[in-house]
Protein backbone atom coordinates (compact mmCIF):
# COMPACT_ATOMS: atom_id res chain seq x y z
CA UNK A 1 0.00 0.00 0.00
CA UNK A 2 2.56 2.58 0.38
CA UNK A 3 4.11 1.88 -2.74
CA UNK A 4 1.10 2.86 -4.38
CA UNK A 5 0.88 6.03 -2.74
CA UNK A 6 4.80 6.87 -3.89
CA UNK A 7 4.05 5.60 -7.45
CA UNK A 8 0.82 7.90 -7.16
CA UNK A 9 2.82 10.76 -5.14
CA UNK A 10 5.88 10.61 -7.64
CA UNK A 11 3.24 10.64 -10.72
CA UNK A 12 1.19 13.32 -9.52
CA UNK A 13 4.32 15.46 -8.63
CA UNK A 14 5.65 14.97 -12.14
CA UNK A 15 2.38 15.97 -13.96
CA UNK A 16 2.42 19.29 -11.58
CA UNK A 17 5.84 20.05 -13.06
CA UNK A 18 4.83 20.09 -16.28
CA UNK A 19 1.81 21.70 -15.91
CA UNK A 20 3.82 24.58 -13.87
CA UNK A 21 6.20 23.97 -17.07
CA UNK A 22 3.85 24.52 -19.62
CA UNK A 23 2.06 27.38 -18.17
CA UNK A 24 5.55 29.69 -17.27
CA UNK A 25 6.57 28.94 -21.11
CA UNK A 26 3.22 30.11 -22.27
CA UNK A 27 2.60 32.86 -19.94
CA UNK A 28 6.21 33.94 -20.73
CA UNK A 29 5.76 34.32 -24.37
CA UNK A 30 2.07 35.91 -23.91
CA UNK A 31 4.56 38.61 -22.13
CA UNK A 32 6.85 38.62 -25.08
CA UNK A 33 4.00 38.88 -27.68
CA UNK A 34 2.01 41.67 -25.70
CA UNK A 35 5.32 43.84 -25.74
CA UNK A 36 5.91 43.75 -28.74
CA UNK A 37 2.28 44.78 -29.35
CA UNK A 38 2.94 47.31 -27.42
CA UNK A 39 5.84 48.60 -28.98
CA UNK A 40 4.28 48.49 -32.50
CA UNK A 41 1.26 50.61 -30.90
CA UNK A 42 3.92 53.18 -30.00
CA UNK A 43 5.48 53.32 -34.02
CA UNK A 44 1.81 53.89 -35.05
CA UNK A 45 1.03 56.65 -33.06
CA UNK A 46 4.46 58.24 -33.85
CA UNK A 47 3.75 57.67 -37.09
CA UNK A 48 0.04 58.98 -37.41
CA UNK A 49 1.66 61.94 -35.10
CA UNK A 50 4.29 62.83 -37.84
CA UNK A 51 1.57 62.43 -40.55
CA UNK A 52 -0.87 64.79 -38.82
CA UNK A 53 1.80 67.70 -38.67
CA UNK A 54 2.69 67.00 -42.53
CA UNK A 55 -0.46 68.74 -44.06
CA UNK A 56 0.31 72.15 -42.00
CA UNK A 57 3.91 71.72 -43.62
CA UNK A 58 2.67 71.60 -46.80
CA UNK A 59 -0.22 74.10 -46.71
CA UNK A 60 3.04 76.46 -45.32
CA UNK A 61 5.01 75.69 -48.07
CA UNK A 62 2.21 76.18 -50.64
CA UNK A 63 2.28 79.61 -49.47
CA UNK A 64 5.29 80.46 -51.07
CA UNK A 65 5.97 77.34 -54.18
CA UNK A 66 1.82 76.62 -54.87
CA UNK A 67 2.98 75.06 -58.22
CA UNK A 68 4.37 71.86 -56.62
CA UNK A 69 1.56 69.86 -57.00
CA UNK A 70 2.70 66.92 -58.07
CA UNK A 71 4.58 66.51 -54.44
CA UNK A 72 1.70 67.70 -53.04
CA UNK A 73 -0.03 64.69 -53.87
CA UNK A 74 2.60 62.14 -53.84
CA UNK A 75 2.32 63.63 -49.78
CA UNK A 76 -1.26 62.91 -49.36
CA UNK A 77 -1.39 59.49 -51.52
CA UNK A 78 1.33 58.34 -48.90
CA UNK A 79 -0.52 59.56 -45.75
CA UNK A 80 -3.52 57.76 -47.17
CA UNK A 81 -1.48 54.84 -47.39
CA UNK A 82 -0.28 55.22 -44.52
CA UNK A 83 -3.76 55.56 -42.44
CA UNK A 84 -4.82 52.05 -44.20
CA UNK A 85 -1.92 50.49 -43.89
CA UNK A 86 -2.98 47.41 -41.14
CA UNK A 87 0.20 44.84 -41.30
CA UNK A 88 3.67 46.00 -39.77
CA UNK A 89 4.66 45.24 -43.69
CA UNK A 90 2.14 47.56 -45.31
CA UNK A 91 3.11 50.26 -42.13
CA UNK A 92 6.95 49.74 -43.54
CA UNK A 93 6.15 50.25 -47.09
CA UNK A 94 3.54 53.32 -46.97
CA UNK A 95 5.90 54.78 -44.23
CA UNK A 96 8.77 54.65 -46.84
CA UNK A 97 6.67 55.89 -49.57
CA UNK A 98 5.64 58.69 -46.71
CA UNK A 99 9.46 59.52 -46.00
CA UNK A 100 10.25 59.66 -49.90
CA UNK A 101 7.55 62.17 -50.64
CA UNK A 102 8.45 64.45 -47.44
CA UNK A 103 12.08 64.37 -48.87
CA UNK A 104 10.60 65.56 -52.05
CA UNK A 105 8.93 68.64 -50.30
CA UNK A 106 11.96 69.09 -48.48
CA UNK A 107 13.96 69.91 -52.01
CA UNK A 108 11.42 71.72 -53.01
CA UNK A 109 11.98 74.59 -49.63
CA UNK A 110 15.28 74.56 -50.53
CA UNK A 111 14.41 77.31 -53.54
CA UNK A 112 12.16 79.35 -51.22
CA UNK A 113 14.42 81.50 -48.61
CA UNK A 114 11.88 83.55 -47.57
CA UNK A 115 9.94 80.38 -46.52
CA UNK A 116 12.66 78.99 -44.93
CA UNK A 117 12.78 81.68 -42.73
CA UNK A 118 9.00 82.03 -41.79
CA UNK A 119 8.77 81.24 -37.94
CA UNK A 120 5.11 79.04 -38.53
CA UNK A 121 7.84 76.69 -41.08
CA UNK A 122 10.57 76.74 -38.34
CA UNK A 123 8.05 75.46 -35.72
CA UNK A 124 6.55 72.80 -37.81
CA UNK A 125 10.38 72.27 -38.90
CA UNK A 126 10.88 71.30 -35.49
CA UNK A 127 8.05 69.36 -34.50
CA UNK A 128 8.90 66.97 -37.80
CA UNK A 129 12.41 66.70 -36.38
CA UNK A 130 11.20 65.96 -32.73
CA UNK A 131 8.47 63.14 -34.33
CA UNK A 132 11.55 61.78 -36.73
CA UNK A 133 13.51 60.99 -33.78
CA UNK A 134 10.37 59.05 -31.63
CA UNK A 135 10.06 57.28 -34.63
CA UNK A 136 13.62 56.64 -34.44
CA UNK A 137 13.57 55.44 -30.65
CA UNK A 138 10.11 53.85 -31.35
CA UNK A 139 11.53 51.41 -34.23
CA UNK A 140 14.63 50.54 -31.78
CA UNK A 141 12.40 49.30 -28.77
CA UNK A 142 9.95 47.44 -30.93
CA UNK A 143 12.91 45.59 -32.52
CA UNK A 144 14.14 44.92 -29.44
CA UNK A 145 11.13 43.48 -27.94
CA UNK A 146 10.92 41.17 -31.29
CA UNK A 147 14.54 40.24 -30.97
CA UNK A 148 13.61 38.86 -27.53
CA UNK A 149 10.03 37.48 -28.33
CA UNK A 150 11.42 35.62 -31.53
CA UNK A 151 14.34 34.16 -29.23
CA UNK A 152 11.73 32.61 -26.88
CA UNK A 153 9.94 31.01 -30.09
CA UNK A 154 12.81 29.17 -30.72
CA UNK A 155 14.59 28.20 -27.76
CA UNK A 156 13.70 24.63 -26.23
CA UNK A 157 11.06 23.72 -24.78
CA UNK A 158 9.51 27.48 -25.53
CA UNK A 159 9.66 26.29 -28.77
CA UNK A 160 7.14 23.34 -28.26
CA UNK A 161 4.95 25.38 -26.52
CA UNK A 162 4.98 27.92 -28.96
CA UNK A 163 4.25 25.72 -31.66
CA UNK A 164 0.76 23.81 -29.75
CA UNK A 165 -0.09 27.40 -28.83
CA UNK A 166 -0.03 29.15 -32.39
CA UNK A 167 2.92 31.76 -31.73
CA UNK A 168 4.31 32.67 -34.70
CA UNK A 169 7.31 34.64 -35.18
CA UNK A 170 7.49 38.51 -35.45
CA UNK A 171 8.93 40.70 -38.12
CA UNK A 172 11.61 43.38 -36.85
CA UNK A 173 10.76 47.31 -38.36
CA UNK A 174 13.26 47.84 -41.07
CA UNK A 175 14.70 50.86 -41.61
CA UNK A 176 14.13 51.76 -45.70
CA UNK A 177 16.52 50.26 -48.07
CA UNK A 178 19.64 52.52 -48.28
CA UNK A 179 18.74 54.30 -45.14
CA UNK A 180 20.70 53.33 -42.16
CA UNK A 181 19.84 56.51 -39.91
CA UNK A 182 17.59 58.77 -39.15
CA UNK A 183 16.67 60.80 -41.60
CA UNK A 184 17.89 64.47 -40.81
CA UNK A 185 15.61 67.34 -41.34
CA UNK A 186 17.29 70.46 -41.27
CA UNK A 187 16.15 73.35 -43.44
CA UNK A 188 19.03 76.05 -42.61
Amino acid sequence: MKKGWIIVIAVAAVIILAVVAVSGAYNGLVDAELEVDAKEATIDTMLTRRADLIPNLVNTVKGYAAHESEVYTAISDARAKLAGSNTTEEKMEANDELSSALSRLLVVVENYPELKADTQFIALQDQLEGAENRISTARVDYNEAVKDYNKKLRRFPTSIIAGMFGFEARDMYDAPAGDSETPVVDFN
